[in-house]
Protein backbone atom coordinates (compact mmCIF):
# COMPACT_ATOMS: atom_id res chain seq x y z
CA UNK A 1 0.00 0.00 0.00
CA UNK A 2 1.35 3.48 -0.79
CA UNK A 3 2.58 5.71 2.01
CA UNK A 4 0.04 8.02 3.66
CA UNK A 5 1.07 11.18 1.72
CA UNK A 6 0.77 9.29 -1.59
CA UNK A 7 -2.58 7.86 -0.54
CA UNK A 8 -3.77 11.35 0.33
CA UNK A 9 -2.66 12.64 -3.10
CA UNK A 10 -4.54 9.83 -4.84
CA UNK A 11 -7.69 10.46 -2.80
CA UNK A 12 -7.56 14.21 -3.53
CA UNK A 13 -7.11 13.69 -7.28
CA UNK A 14 -9.83 11.05 -7.27
CA UNK A 15 -12.24 13.37 -5.45
CA UNK A 16 -11.45 16.32 -7.71
CA UNK A 17 -12.04 14.13 -10.78
CA UNK A 18 -15.47 12.98 -9.67
CA UNK A 19 -16.48 16.47 -8.56
CA UNK A 20 -15.60 17.45 -12.13
CA UNK A 21 -17.69 14.55 -13.43
CA UNK A 22 -20.64 15.89 -11.42
CA UNK A 23 -20.18 19.53 -12.45
CA UNK A 24 -19.28 18.80 -16.06
CA UNK A 25 -16.55 21.46 -15.95
CA UNK A 26 -14.78 23.70 -13.46
CA UNK A 27 -15.95 27.33 -13.10
CA UNK A 28 -13.78 29.74 -15.05
CA UNK A 29 -12.12 26.99 -17.09
CA UNK A 30 -13.05 25.52 -20.45
CA UNK A 31 -12.13 22.00 -19.46
CA UNK A 32 -14.78 19.28 -19.80
CA UNK A 33 -15.16 15.84 -18.21
CA UNK A 34 -12.66 14.21 -20.55
CA UNK A 35 -10.06 16.92 -19.94
CA UNK A 36 -10.53 16.71 -16.17
CA UNK A 37 -10.07 12.93 -16.12
CA UNK A 38 -7.07 13.06 -18.47
CA UNK A 39 -5.28 15.76 -16.44
CA UNK A 40 -5.90 13.79 -13.22
CA UNK A 41 -4.44 10.63 -14.79
CA UNK A 42 -1.38 12.58 -15.96
CA UNK A 43 -0.86 13.98 -12.46
CA UNK A 44 -1.11 10.49 -10.96
CA UNK A 45 1.69 9.44 -13.30
CA UNK A 46 3.72 12.54 -12.45
CA UNK A 47 3.55 12.06 -8.66
CA UNK A 48 4.41 8.37 -8.96
CA UNK A 49 1.05 6.98 -7.85
CA UNK A 50 0.93 5.07 -11.13
CA UNK A 51 3.58 3.71 -13.46
CA UNK A 52 3.16 3.47 -17.21
CA UNK A 53 2.77 -0.28 -17.03
CA UNK A 54 0.09 0.03 -14.38
CA UNK A 55 -1.89 2.42 -16.58
CA UNK A 56 -1.82 -0.11 -19.41
CA UNK A 57 -2.84 -2.82 -16.94
CA UNK A 58 -5.73 -0.73 -15.62
CA UNK A 59 -7.35 0.02 -18.99
CA UNK A 60 -9.95 -2.51 -20.10
CA UNK A 61 -8.95 -2.63 -23.74
CA UNK A 62 -11.66 -5.12 -24.83
CA UNK A 63 -14.31 -2.60 -23.73
CA UNK A 64 -12.59 0.18 -25.67
CA UNK A 65 -12.25 -2.09 -28.71
CA UNK A 66 -16.00 -2.82 -28.73
CA UNK A 67 -16.80 0.88 -28.36
CA UNK A 68 -14.40 1.73 -31.16
CA UNK A 69 -15.84 -0.95 -33.42
CA UNK A 70 -19.40 0.25 -32.87
CA UNK A 71 -18.33 3.85 -33.53
CA UNK A 72 -16.78 2.87 -36.87
CA UNK A 73 -19.90 0.90 -37.77
CA UNK A 74 -22.02 3.92 -36.85
CA UNK A 75 -19.73 6.11 -38.98
CA UNK A 76 -20.65 3.87 -41.93
CA UNK A 77 -24.33 4.60 -41.28
CA UNK A 78 -23.58 8.32 -40.98
CA UNK A 79 -21.52 8.34 -44.18
CA UNK A 80 -24.42 6.75 -46.07
CA UNK A 81 -26.66 9.62 -44.97
CA UNK A 82 -28.85 7.21 -42.99
CA UNK A 83 -29.07 9.20 -39.75
CA UNK A 84 -29.98 12.46 -41.50
CA UNK A 85 -32.44 10.66 -43.77
CA UNK A 86 -33.95 8.80 -40.80
CA UNK A 87 -34.30 11.94 -38.66
CA UNK A 88 -35.93 13.87 -41.50
CA UNK A 89 -38.29 11.00 -42.28
CA UNK A 90 -39.24 10.83 -38.62
CA UNK A 91 -39.98 14.56 -38.60
CA UNK A 92 -42.14 14.17 -41.73
CA UNK A 93 -43.59 10.77 -40.92
CA UNK A 94 -47.01 11.42 -39.39
CA UNK A 95 -49.83 13.90 -39.68
CA UNK A 96 -50.72 13.86 -35.98
CA UNK A 97 -48.47 14.72 -33.01
CA UNK A 98 -49.36 11.41 -31.31
CA UNK A 99 -48.12 9.36 -34.24
CA UNK A 100 -45.09 11.57 -34.74
CA UNK A 101 -44.14 11.13 -31.09
CA UNK A 102 -44.59 7.36 -31.38
CA UNK A 103 -42.31 7.21 -34.43
CA UNK A 104 -39.66 9.30 -32.64
CA UNK A 105 -39.69 6.96 -29.63
CA UNK A 106 -39.69 3.79 -31.73
CA UNK A 107 -36.87 4.86 -34.05
CA UNK A 108 -34.71 6.39 -31.31
CA UNK A 109 -35.13 3.38 -29.03
CA UNK A 110 -34.74 0.78 -31.77
CA UNK A 111 -31.55 2.26 -33.23
CA UNK A 112 -30.04 2.74 -29.77
CA UNK A 113 -30.49 -0.94 -28.94
CA UNK A 114 -28.19 -1.92 -31.81
CA UNK A 115 -25.90 1.10 -32.14
CA UNK A 116 -24.47 3.03 -29.18
CA UNK A 117 -27.14 5.53 -28.06
CA UNK A 118 -24.75 8.49 -27.80
CA UNK A 119 -23.86 8.17 -31.49
CA UNK A 120 -27.52 7.85 -32.50
CA UNK A 121 -28.65 11.05 -30.76
CA UNK A 122 -25.54 12.95 -31.88
CA UNK A 123 -26.35 12.19 -35.49
CA UNK A 124 -30.15 12.52 -35.39
CA UNK A 125 -30.74 15.61 -33.24
CA UNK A 126 -29.80 18.39 -35.71
CA UNK A 127 -31.82 17.05 -38.64
CA UNK A 128 -34.77 16.26 -36.37
CA UNK A 129 -34.74 19.89 -35.23
CA UNK A 130 -34.63 21.12 -38.83
CA UNK A 131 -37.48 18.89 -39.92
CA UNK A 132 -39.74 19.73 -36.99
CA UNK A 133 -39.15 23.48 -37.21
CA UNK A 134 -39.88 23.32 -40.95
CA UNK A 135 -43.27 21.79 -40.11
CA UNK A 136 -44.05 24.55 -37.60
CA UNK A 137 -43.72 22.25 -34.60
CA UNK A 138 -42.04 22.81 -31.24
CA UNK A 139 -39.08 20.36 -31.27
CA UNK A 140 -38.69 20.25 -27.47
CA UNK A 141 -41.10 17.41 -26.59
CA UNK A 142 -39.74 15.32 -29.44
CA UNK A 143 -36.15 15.96 -28.33
CA UNK A 144 -37.05 14.89 -24.78
CA UNK A 145 -38.63 11.78 -26.28
CA UNK A 146 -35.57 11.10 -28.44
CA UNK A 147 -33.19 11.31 -25.48
CA UNK A 148 -35.48 9.27 -23.23
CA UNK A 149 -36.04 6.62 -25.90
CA UNK A 150 -32.31 6.42 -26.67
CA UNK A 151 -31.58 5.76 -23.00
CA UNK A 152 -34.44 3.28 -22.51
CA UNK A 153 -33.82 1.45 -25.78
CA UNK A 154 -30.10 1.16 -25.13
CA UNK A 155 -30.83 -0.66 -21.85
CA UNK A 156 -32.03 -3.67 -23.84
CA UNK A 157 -28.67 -4.88 -25.15
CA UNK A 158 -25.10 -5.31 -24.08
CA UNK A 159 -23.96 -2.96 -26.89
CA UNK A 160 -26.62 -0.28 -26.44
CA UNK A 161 -24.49 2.16 -24.44
CA UNK A 162 -20.97 2.48 -23.01
CA UNK A 163 -21.83 1.34 -19.48
CA UNK A 164 -23.58 -1.81 -20.75
CA UNK A 165 -20.56 -2.62 -22.92
CA UNK A 166 -18.32 -2.37 -19.85
CA UNK A 167 -20.68 -4.45 -17.69
CA UNK A 168 -20.96 -7.08 -20.39
CA UNK A 169 -17.20 -7.35 -20.73
CA UNK A 170 -16.53 -7.44 -16.99
CA UNK A 171 -19.18 -10.11 -16.44
CA UNK A 172 -18.67 -12.01 -19.72
CA UNK A 173 -22.40 -11.69 -20.34
CA UNK A 174 -24.04 -13.37 -23.33
CA UNK A 175 -25.65 -10.98 -25.82
CA UNK A 176 -28.95 -12.85 -26.19
CA UNK A 177 -29.33 -13.70 -22.52
CA UNK A 178 -28.76 -10.04 -21.70
CA UNK A 179 -31.51 -9.12 -24.16
CA UNK A 180 -33.87 -11.67 -22.58
CA UNK A 181 -33.32 -10.20 -19.10
CA UNK A 182 -33.13 -6.49 -19.91
CA UNK A 183 -35.28 -6.26 -23.04
CA UNK A 184 -38.65 -6.24 -21.24
CA UNK A 185 -37.83 -3.38 -18.80
CA UNK A 186 -36.29 -1.48 -21.72
CA UNK A 187 -39.51 -1.86 -23.69
CA UNK A 188 -41.51 -0.72 -20.65
CA UNK A 189 -39.18 2.28 -20.46
CA UNK A 190 -40.04 3.20 -24.06
CA UNK A 191 -43.75 3.03 -23.21
CA UNK A 192 -43.12 5.28 -20.20
CA UNK A 193 -41.26 7.79 -22.38
CA UNK A 194 -44.15 8.00 -24.85
CA UNK A 195 -46.90 8.17 -22.20
CA UNK A 196 -45.21 10.79 -20.00
CA UNK A 197 -44.18 13.11 -22.85
CA UNK A 198 -47.64 12.85 -24.40
CA UNK A 199 -49.47 13.73 -21.18
CA UNK A 200 -46.96 16.41 -20.15
CA UNK A 201 -47.23 18.22 -23.50
CA UNK A 202 -50.82 17.36 -24.40
CA UNK A 203 -52.53 20.33 -25.99
CA UNK A 204 -49.22 22.13 -26.61
CA UNK A 205 -47.84 20.12 -29.54
CA UNK A 206 -49.59 22.15 -32.20
CA UNK A 207 -50.58 20.72 -35.58
CA UNK A 208 -47.93 19.90 -38.19
CA UNK A 209 -48.01 21.91 -41.40
CA UNK A 210 -47.65 19.41 -44.21
CA UNK A 211 -44.11 18.09 -44.72
CA UNK A 212 -42.35 21.40 -44.21
CA UNK A 213 -39.69 22.94 -46.36
CA UNK A 214 -36.62 20.98 -45.20
CA UNK A 215 -34.26 19.95 -47.97
CA UNK A 216 -34.42 16.24 -48.85
CA UNK A 217 -31.48 14.09 -47.78
CA UNK A 218 -29.59 11.92 -50.25
CA UNK A 219 -29.29 8.31 -49.12
CA UNK A 220 -26.43 6.19 -50.44
CA UNK A 221 -28.15 2.81 -50.56
CA UNK A 222 -24.97 0.89 -51.40
CA UNK A 223 -23.15 2.22 -48.33
CA UNK A 224 -26.25 1.72 -46.19
CA UNK A 225 -26.50 -1.86 -47.41
CA UNK A 226 -22.89 -2.41 -46.38
CA UNK A 227 -23.66 -1.05 -42.90
CA UNK A 228 -26.76 -3.24 -42.51
CA UNK A 229 -24.91 -6.37 -43.60
CA UNK A 230 -22.08 -5.54 -41.19
CA UNK A 231 -24.58 -5.12 -38.33
CA UNK A 232 -26.15 -8.50 -39.06
CA UNK A 233 -22.70 -10.08 -39.25
CA UNK A 234 -21.78 -8.54 -35.90
CA UNK A 235 -24.95 -9.87 -34.25
CA UNK A 236 -24.19 -13.26 -35.78
CA UNK A 237 -20.66 -13.22 -34.39
CA UNK A 238 -22.12 -12.68 -30.93
CA UNK A 239 -23.66 -16.16 -31.16
CA UNK A 240 -20.25 -17.75 -31.71
CA UNK A 241 -17.46 -18.29 -29.24
CA UNK A 242 -15.47 -15.41 -30.74
CA UNK A 243 -14.74 -12.70 -28.15
CA UNK A 244 -17.04 -9.72 -28.64
CA UNK A 245 -14.17 -7.29 -29.02
CA UNK A 246 -12.62 -9.32 -31.84
CA UNK A 247 -15.95 -9.43 -33.67
CA UNK A 248 -16.38 -5.66 -33.29
CA UNK A 249 -12.85 -5.00 -34.56
CA UNK A 250 -13.31 -7.32 -37.56
CA UNK A 251 -16.47 -5.46 -38.54
CA UNK A 252 -14.72 -2.10 -38.05
CA UNK A 253 -11.83 -3.23 -40.21
CA UNK A 254 -14.23 -4.28 -42.96
CA UNK A 255 -15.89 -0.84 -42.84
CA UNK A 256 -12.54 0.89 -43.29
CA UNK A 257 -11.86 -1.03 -46.51
CA UNK A 258 -13.77 1.03 -49.07
CA UNK A 259 -13.37 2.39 -52.59
CA UNK A 260 -15.58 5.43 -51.90
CA UNK A 261 -15.21 6.37 -48.23
CA UNK A 262 -11.82 7.56 -46.99
CA UNK A 263 -10.67 5.85 -43.79
CA UNK A 264 -9.50 9.24 -42.46
CA UNK A 265 -13.07 10.53 -42.74
CA UNK A 266 -14.49 7.41 -41.08
CA UNK A 267 -12.02 7.61 -38.21
CA UNK A 268 -12.78 11.31 -37.87
CA UNK A 269 -16.34 10.37 -36.86
CA UNK A 270 -15.13 8.20 -33.97
CA UNK A 271 -15.82 9.74 -30.56
CA UNK A 272 -12.21 9.76 -29.39
CA UNK A 273 -13.15 11.97 -26.42
CA UNK A 274 -15.32 9.21 -24.97
CA UNK A 275 -12.57 6.60 -25.46
CA UNK A 276 -10.04 8.87 -23.72
CA UNK A 277 -12.52 9.49 -20.88
CA UNK A 278 -12.91 5.73 -20.37
CA UNK A 279 -9.15 5.14 -20.39
CA UNK A 280 -8.45 7.98 -17.94
CA UNK A 281 -11.18 6.86 -15.53
CA UNK A 282 -9.85 3.30 -15.63
CA UNK A 283 -6.42 4.63 -14.61
CA UNK A 284 -7.76 6.92 -11.86
CA UNK A 285 -9.91 4.18 -10.33
CA UNK A 286 -6.97 1.75 -10.48
CA UNK A 287 -4.79 4.23 -8.58
CA UNK A 288 -7.39 4.40 -5.83
CA UNK A 289 -7.69 0.60 -5.85
CA UNK A 290 -3.94 0.31 -5.20
CA UNK A 291 -4.36 2.27 -1.96
CA UNK A 292 -6.53 -0.54 -0.58
CA UNK A 293 -9.29 1.89 0.40
CA UNK A 294 -11.97 0.54 -1.99
CA UNK A 295 -11.43 -3.02 -0.73
CA UNK A 296 -11.81 -1.83 2.85
CA UNK A 297 -14.93 0.11 1.94
CA UNK A 298 -16.54 -2.86 0.16
CA UNK A 299 -15.65 -5.14 3.08
CA UNK A 300 -17.35 -2.68 5.41
CA UNK A 301 -20.46 -2.60 3.23
CA UNK A 302 -20.53 -6.39 3.11
CA UNK A 303 -20.20 -6.66 6.88
CA UNK A 304 -23.05 -4.19 7.31
CA UNK A 305 -25.20 -5.96 4.70
CA UNK A 306 -25.19 -2.97 2.34
CA UNK A 307 -23.65 -4.40 -0.81
CA UNK A 308 -25.65 -3.38 -3.92
CA UNK A 309 -26.59 -6.98 -4.69
CA UNK A 310 -30.15 -6.17 -3.58
CA UNK A 311 -32.65 -3.95 -5.35
CA UNK A 312 -33.30 -1.92 -2.21
CA UNK A 313 -29.66 -0.77 -2.40
CA UNK A 314 -28.97 -0.94 -6.14
CA UNK A 315 -31.93 1.17 -7.31
CA UNK A 316 -31.33 4.26 -5.13
CA UNK A 317 -27.56 3.94 -5.66
CA UNK A 318 -28.00 3.89 -9.45
CA UNK A 319 -30.41 6.83 -9.30
CA UNK A 320 -28.12 8.97 -7.12
CA UNK A 321 -24.84 8.10 -8.83
CA UNK A 322 -26.14 8.43 -12.39
CA UNK A 323 -27.53 11.89 -11.71
CA UNK A 324 -24.49 13.19 -9.87
CA UNK A 325 -21.33 11.92 -11.54
CA UNK A 326 -23.10 10.39 -14.58
CA UNK A 327 -23.97 6.76 -15.31
CA UNK A 328 -20.79 5.92 -17.25
CA UNK A 329 -18.35 7.15 -14.52
CA UNK A 330 -20.61 5.63 -11.85
CA UNK A 331 -20.48 2.16 -13.42
CA UNK A 332 -16.71 2.33 -13.95
CA UNK A 333 -16.25 3.37 -10.31
CA UNK A 334 -18.56 0.70 -8.88
CA UNK A 335 -17.07 -2.15 -10.90
CA UNK A 336 -13.53 -1.11 -9.99
CA UNK A 337 -14.42 -1.26 -6.28
CA UNK A 338 -16.68 -4.34 -6.44
CA UNK A 339 -14.59 -7.01 -8.17
CA UNK A 340 -17.02 -9.95 -8.28
CA UNK A 341 -20.69 -8.95 -8.39
CA UNK A 342 -23.19 -11.77 -9.07
CA UNK A 343 -24.66 -12.06 -12.56
CA UNK A 344 -28.07 -10.79 -11.50
CA UNK A 345 -26.54 -7.67 -9.99
CA UNK A 346 -24.79 -6.95 -13.30
CA UNK A 347 -28.10 -7.04 -15.16
CA UNK A 348 -29.61 -4.84 -12.47
CA UNK A 349 -26.74 -2.38 -12.66
CA UNK A 350 -26.99 -2.19 -16.47
CA UNK A 351 -30.71 -1.58 -16.73
CA UNK A 352 -31.13 0.58 -13.61
CA UNK A 353 -28.14 2.85 -14.22
CA UNK A 354 -29.30 3.37 -17.82
CA UNK A 355 -32.93 4.11 -16.97
CA UNK A 356 -31.81 6.36 -14.10
CA UNK A 357 -30.04 8.52 -16.66
CA UNK A 358 -33.40 9.88 -17.82
CA UNK A 359 -34.06 11.71 -14.54
CA UNK A 360 -32.09 14.91 -15.23
CA UNK A 361 -30.05 16.24 -18.13
CA UNK A 362 -26.64 15.42 -16.52
CA UNK A 363 -27.79 11.85 -15.86
CA UNK A 364 -26.56 10.52 -19.17
CA UNK A 365 -24.27 11.59 -21.97
CA UNK A 366 -27.13 11.08 -24.43
CA UNK A 367 -29.18 13.79 -22.68
CA UNK A 368 -26.27 16.22 -22.73
CA UNK A 369 -25.62 15.55 -26.42
CA UNK A 370 -29.26 16.18 -27.34
CA UNK A 371 -29.32 19.48 -25.41
CA UNK A 372 -26.02 20.70 -26.89
CA UNK A 373 -26.78 19.62 -30.48
CA UNK A 374 -30.26 21.16 -30.25
CA UNK A 375 -28.80 24.45 -28.98
CA UNK A 376 -26.43 24.50 -31.96
CA UNK A 377 -29.53 24.16 -34.17
CA UNK A 378 -31.26 27.08 -32.46
CA UNK A 379 -33.51 25.05 -30.10
CA UNK A 380 -33.14 25.57 -26.36
CA UNK A 381 -34.18 22.67 -24.13
CA UNK A 382 -34.14 23.80 -20.50
CA UNK A 383 -33.30 21.85 -17.35
CA UNK A 384 -36.79 22.23 -15.85
CA UNK A 385 -38.53 21.32 -19.12
CA UNK A 386 -36.56 18.12 -19.29
CA UNK A 387 -37.00 17.31 -15.60
CA UNK A 388 -40.78 17.69 -15.86
CA UNK A 389 -40.78 14.62 -18.09
CA UNK A 390 -37.54 13.01 -16.97
CA UNK A 391 -38.53 12.49 -13.34
CA UNK A 392 -41.80 10.59 -13.95
CA UNK A 393 -40.24 8.67 -16.86
CA UNK A 394 -37.43 7.51 -14.59
CA UNK A 395 -39.61 6.61 -11.60
CA UNK A 396 -42.07 4.65 -13.74
CA UNK A 397 -39.44 2.79 -15.77
CA UNK A 398 -37.19 2.03 -12.80
CA UNK A 399 -40.19 0.91 -10.75
CA UNK A 400 -41.13 -1.59 -13.46
CA UNK A 401 -37.50 -2.74 -13.80
CA UNK A 402 -37.27 -3.38 -10.05
CA UNK A 403 -40.46 -5.46 -10.12
CA UNK A 404 -39.24 -7.34 -13.21
CA UNK A 405 -35.81 -8.19 -11.78
CA UNK A 406 -37.39 -9.26 -8.49
CA UNK A 407 -40.25 -11.20 -10.08
CA UNK A 408 -37.93 -13.09 -12.43
CA UNK A 409 -35.59 -13.95 -9.57
CA UNK A 410 -32.49 -12.18 -10.85
CA UNK A 411 -32.18 -9.98 -7.77
CA UNK A 412 -33.70 -10.05 -4.32
CA UNK A 413 -35.58 -7.01 -3.11
CA UNK A 414 -33.98 -6.60 0.32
Amino acid sequence: MPAIPMTAAVVVLFAVTYVGMALGRFPGLRIDRTGIALVAAILLLAVGALESGQVAEAIDFPTLFILFGLMVLSAQYAASGFYDWCALRVAQAARSPARLLAVTVAVGGGLSAVLANDVVVFAMTPMLCVGLVARGLDPRPYLIALAGAANAGSAATVIGNPQNILIGQMGHLDFWRFLAVCGVPALAGLVAVYAVVWFAWKGRFGEPNGEGGAEPVALDRAQLGKAVVATLVLLGLFTTGLPHEIGALLVAGAMLVSRRLASRGMLGMVDWHLLVLFAALFAINHALKLTGLPAEFVAGLEAAGWLPDRLAVMAPLALAASNSIGNVPAVILLLSAWPAPPEGALYGLAVLSTLAGNLLIPGSLANIIVVERAAASGVRLGFVEHARCGIPITLLSMGFAVLWLWGTGWMRLS
